[in-house]
């Protein structure tokens, strides 16, 4: 079976079950949440082998190198051959936590609330 030498990025992203629908993977690209090489992705932009593909799912980037191409949905053991996954690892649950809460009805921080959030979350 020849393989073709380039394949649109969200026929991709679909085939290899990095997202649950086609259309899915197009509106990922066209809100900007799919990189490659670095650059935003449109839906039809080629991928070739060797590309990296980031994808921005729930928060947190998935990083992948193509390492074959295809274009159709295939079983998840054949598509788990066509990817080479570098994403870094997700953070434990307590290291999510940072996250500043504030009582529901509290009203606007004041000042030293403000500075005290601002601290917190390292900026």
């Amino acid at each position: 079976m020849d393989s073709p030498s380039s394949v649109r990025v969200d026929a991709w992203i679909w085939a290899v079950r990095l997202t649950k629908t086609r259309s899915a993977g197009a509106t990922a690209c066209r809100a900007g949440h799919v990189r490659v090489n670095g650059d935003r992705a449109k839906p039809a932009q080629a991928v070739r082998i060797g590309d990296e593909v980031r994808l921005r799912v729930a928060g947190f980037d998935r990083v992948v190198e193509v390492r074959r191409l295809i274009a159709k949905r295939v079983g998840a053991d054949v598509a788990a051959e066509c990817l080479i996954d570098r994403s870094p690892p997700l953070p434990t649950p307590a290291e999510r936590q940072v996250v500043a809460v504030r009582d529901r009805g509290a009203g606007r921080p004041t000042k030293r609330e403000r500075r005290d959030i601002e601290r917190l979350r390292g900026r």
